[in-house]
């Protein structure tokens, strides 16, 4: 079995493909991974931040 890893989706993003993703690697639907995020956004002022370092660090999808 090859090893998954994460990586921006470059196909039905929404925004930067982090969400995306993050739910192609867990395997479960996007629109799950995007309302969690958004709920722990207003929940957590610090989420936005943490959102712009995924999107720096977390490699695009390759093609």
């Amino acid at each position: 079995m090859a090893a998954r890893k994460l990586y921006r989706i470059r196909e039905g993003k929404v925004f930067t493909g982090v969400c995306g993703g993050i739910a192609k690697l867990f395997d479960i639907d996007p629109k799950l991974v995007r309302l969690l995020f958004v709920a722990c956004c207003l929940a957590v002022a610090s989420g936005i931040m943490v959102y712009i370092i995924f999107t720096i660090f977390i490699p695009k999808e390759p093609k």
